[in-house]
C-alpha cells in the first residue's frame, strides 16, 4: 500500500480523491487537508433539510454530499483527514464494522495519545478525551474497496458550524452551540496550543505504518488518479447530486384526504439520526423514504429496503425490515430494525 502524503488540496480533491482511489483499483493511505472551507453532508442525508444553503451561498462555503454515511459537518484546514483506501479481501480487514473501526481507529488514537491527549476508542466511530469527541471517522464501500476516513482536529469554528445548520430557531442554535462545545475537543483546547502541522503528519504517518505495515511515500496525484477525480468531480459536484435525496419540507403528518396521510418524523437511534417520510393509505404504506446521519453497509441496500417497504402495514414493519436485514445481511452499527420501525411506525402519532 502507497502513503499519498498531499497535505493541502483544494477542498473538492479532499473528497474526490478518495472517491477515485478505488475507482482506479487502488489500495491507499491519504493524508491531506482542504485548502478552504466548506460543509460535507453523509450519504444518506438531506441538504435542504440539514444545511443552511441560503447563509453558505451567502458566504462562499460549498456544500457537498459525500459517498460515506455519518452527519454534515464544517471543514476546514484545522483539521488534517486520514483516508484510507483497502481491498474487501485485503487479510487486514476485519469481519465486522465494529472489529474494523476498533482495529484502524488505533493509527489516530495513538496519535493523540503521543501528544499527551487521553484519547480512547468509543463505539461506534468515534475517538474521545475526558468524555469529549475529538475525531470522527466513517466508513463506506466503493466497489471492491472500503473506505474509511477520519481526523485530528487541531482546532475547530464552532461558530461557523452551527451557522450552516438548518435549525428551527435561534434558541434551538444556541442550544445546539452550547453542546458542540461541551461535547468536542480539539488538540489546541486539550494542550493550550497546538504542535507543527508537519510534526502532525509525520505522526500520522508512523502510527498508521504500526497497523498497515511500511508504505511507499508519494507526494503528487498521477495522471490516471487525476483523471478519474476530475470525471468524478461533473457529477459529484453537480446540484443533480447534491440533491439526490430531496424530502419535502419540515413537518409532522399532513392528511391528504381521509385515510391518506403524508407523514414524516426524525428519531434519535444511538447509530445515528433517522428521518422517515412516507405516504400512508388506510395504514399501509405507499411511498417511503428514509435518510439520516447513521451509517448502513452495503448503502445501495437502502433504496432496496424503500421498495421492500411499499405495501407493508405500519404494525409488520419491524418484522418486515429484520427479514430484510437477514435475507441481505445488512449493517447499520447502532441502528437496528426496531429504530427504523420507531420512526416509520411512530409517525402516525406524532
Amino acid at each position: 500500500m502507497k502513503l499519498y502524503r498531499l497535505e493541502t488540496v483544494s477542498w473538492q480533491d479532499s473528497q474526490l480523491l478518495y472517491h477515485a482511489l478505488p475507482r482506479i483499483n487502488r489500495e491507499g493511505l491519504i493524508l491531506l487537508s482542504p485548502a478552504t472551507p466548506y460543509v460535507c453532508i453523509g450519504y444518506f442525508q438531506d441538504a435542504e433539510q440539514e444545511v443552511d444553503l441560503e447563509y453558505c451561498r451567502a458566504h462562499n462555503i460549498p456544500v457537498f454530499r459525500r459517498e460515506v454515511g455519518g452527519g454534515a459537518v464544517y471543514l476546514d484546514g484545522e483539521q488534517l483527514f486520514y483516508q484510507m483506501v483497502i481491498h474487501k479481501d485485503n487479510p487486514l480487514v476485519p469481519p465486522t464494522r465494529e472489529a474494523f473501526y476498533r482495529q484502524f481507529l488505533q493509527a489516530p488514537i495513538a496519535a493523540y495519545r503521543a501528544l499527551g491527549i487521553p484519547a480512547e476508542y468509543k463505539p461506534v466511530n468515534d475517538i474521545i478525551a475526558g468524555n469529549r469527541k475529538i475525531s470522527g471517522n466513517g466508513v463506506a464501500e466503493i466497489g471492491d474497496y472500503v473506505v474509511f476516513v477520519g481526523n485530528l482536529i487541531v482546532d475547530f469554528d464552532y461558530e461557523t458550524m452551527v451557522r450552516v445548520l438548518k435549525v428551527p430557531d435561534e434558541k434551538f442554535r444556541d442550544k445546539v452551540y452550547k453542546t458542540l462545545r461541551d461535547n468536542l475537543s480539539t488538540i489546541r483546547r486539550e494542550l493550550g496550543t497546538a504542535p507543527p502541522r508537519e510534526e502532525l503528519w509525520d505522526l500520522l504517518a508512523e502510527k498508521f505504518a504500526e497497523v498497515l505495515g511500511p508504505m511507499e511515500v508519494v507526494a503528487e496525484v498521477d495522471d490516471e488518479w487525476r483523471q478519474e477525480a476530475d470525471r468524478l468531480a461533473k457529477r459529484m459536484l453537480s446540484d443533480e447530486w447534491l440533491f439526490r435525496r430531496g424530502r419535502p419540507q419540515e413537518g409532522r403528518a399532513v392528511t391528504i384526504r381521509s385515510g391518506v396521510q403524508v407523514i414524516q418524523r426524525a428519531y434519535k437511534s444511538p447509530g445515528g439520526l433517522i428521518r422517515a417520510v412516507a405516504e400512508v393509505h388506510e395504514g399501509i404504506i405507499a411511498s417511503v423514504s428514509l435518510s439520516g446521519d447513521f451509517f448502513f453497509y452495503p448503502a445501495e441496500k437502502l433504496a432496496d429496503l424503500e421498495v421492500a417497504l411499499i405495501g407493508v402495514p405500519l404494525e409488520q414493519v419491524e418484522a418486515t425490515i429484520a427479514r430484510f436485514y437477514a435475507e441481505h445481511e445488512v449493517e447499520s452499527p447502532g441502528v437496528t430494525a426496531a429504530d427504523f420501525a420507531h420512526a416509520l411506525a411512530g409517525s402516525t402519532t406524532a
